[in-house]
């Protein structure tokens, strides 16, 4: 940095329309000046400094501040930069400042979606408004899909369409990429919240005397009743079946547990040759090798936590945590040292950056580094 640049970055200080960068190469050389200069200025030589400056450009008058100059704390950021100014000139080598780069932080998911049409066409959503028709279903165009004010994805079924030919079941699929969520309400009037990372695959209108849909990831389900059409949520290892309800399914393809949580009325839960029906309240858990379907009360609050924009945690165990976090924010997880034992109460907001998010978690007695995409774990 020469004494041209130096003075017309004093001169943004002083009009106060300094930009970020500006103020990193401010900041960087004043760092490096003092940090490499054996030599420190006392306060006359400091009120020259600031009186040779004032004849370089046209500094705001401000007979308090001038008048106290020579009183003002070494530690005054102004001070220190005009005196060391001085001292730079007289230098008779230019030494380049390098500018350290800010940490970039990590920006929390939104609702971002891919639907996959029944002719395998796919439409990423966020490039569709709600006053846009996304597509037609059928060869007669039975079903209409359209998006909604509140960019909810709808099923509106066309009241003339003949329903009776046997090819009439067409499939869509509503997929959330990582940091993605999405809401759709299907032909029968169910609603269904899509988490991140997350697919549901089902018919664009419900024929027969079944409602049956797909699930691999995490959704949570506001079923429309129908006591003559019972719904099916099928996902890897479980079936479950309701005739109107509301509830939460977490079954994702990279975690050994299958949970089902429910809000109320009851539901089915067939795995494997066993049933247990789930009352208000409880949760349903099914792994890979069980020998049982096993049920507990739990806080429904935290199993639909995510859904209502919140992380909630209530004596979880770390790397499942962390596994929320990676599918919202996009990031890897290492572990340096033996964090099993680890457990976390409490919550924040799903819209907060990760920083922020991390900086609650510390509060729980573990440390976190960010480098880039990778948040590394220590004990």
């Amino acid at each position: 940095m020469n004494e041209t640049e130096f003075l017309e970055l004093l001169k943004k200080h002083q009009n106060d329309t300094l930009s970020d960068d500006d103020k990193d190469k401010l900041d960087a050389w004043y760092s490096y000046r003092v940090s490499t200069n054996s030599r420190s200025l006392n306060e006359y030589e400091l009120e020259d400094s600031y009186e040779y400056l004032k004849t370089r450009l046209p500094l705001k008058k401000d007979a308090k501040v001038v008048a106290l100059w020579p009183r003002i704390a070494v530690a005054a950021s102004i001070v220190m930069l005009l005196g060391a100014g001085i001292f730079y000139f007289s230098q008779p080598k230019e030494i380049p400042v390098q500018v350290v780069e800010k940490t970039i932080d990590i920006a929390p998911g939104g609702n971002k979606g891919i639907l996959t049409l029944s002719n395998g066409k796919q439409i990423v959503l966020s490039d569709i408004s709600s006053k846009d028709i996304i597509a037609k279903e059928g060869e007669e165009d039975e079903v209409t899909i359209k998006m909604d004010a509140n960019g909810v994805i709808t099923y509106i079924i066309n009241a003339n369409a003949d329903v009776s030919k046997e090819n009439a079941n067409l499939f869509n699929t509503l997929s959330t990429p990582t940091g993605g969520q999405y809401n759709i309400v299907l032909a029968d009037g169910t609603k269904v919240f899509l988490n991140a990372v997350s697919s549901i695959k089902y018919p664009t209108q419900f024929n027969g005397d079944q409602r049956i849909v797909e699930l691999d990831g995490e959704a949570y389900f506001e079923v429309a009743k129908n006591k003559n059409k019972p719904f099916i949520v099928k996902s890897v290892n479980q079936s479950i079946e309701v005739l109107g309800t509301h509830f939460n399914v977490h079954a994702y393809d990279n975690e050994s547990i299958i949970k089902t949580t429910l809000l109320e009325g009851s539901v089915a839960i067939t795995s494997k040759n066993q049933k247990v029906i789930l009352k208000p309240g409880q949760q349903s858990n099914v792994s890979e090798n069980f020998t049982k379907i096993s049920v507990k009360e739990v806080d429904t609050e935290e199993a639909i936590a995510w859904k209502n924009g919140r992380f909630k945690f209530d004596n979880a165990d770390l790397k499942s945590v962390m596994k929320q976090l990676e599918r919202w924010y996009g990031i890897k997880v290492e572990y340096h040292g033996d964090v099993s034992d680890v457990r976390f109460n409490g919550g924040t907001f799903r819209n907060k950056n990760l920083s922020e998010v991390l900086k609650v978690l510390e509060l729980n007695n573990i440390k976190f580094k960010t480098e880039g995409k990778t948040v590394i774990v220590y004990p």
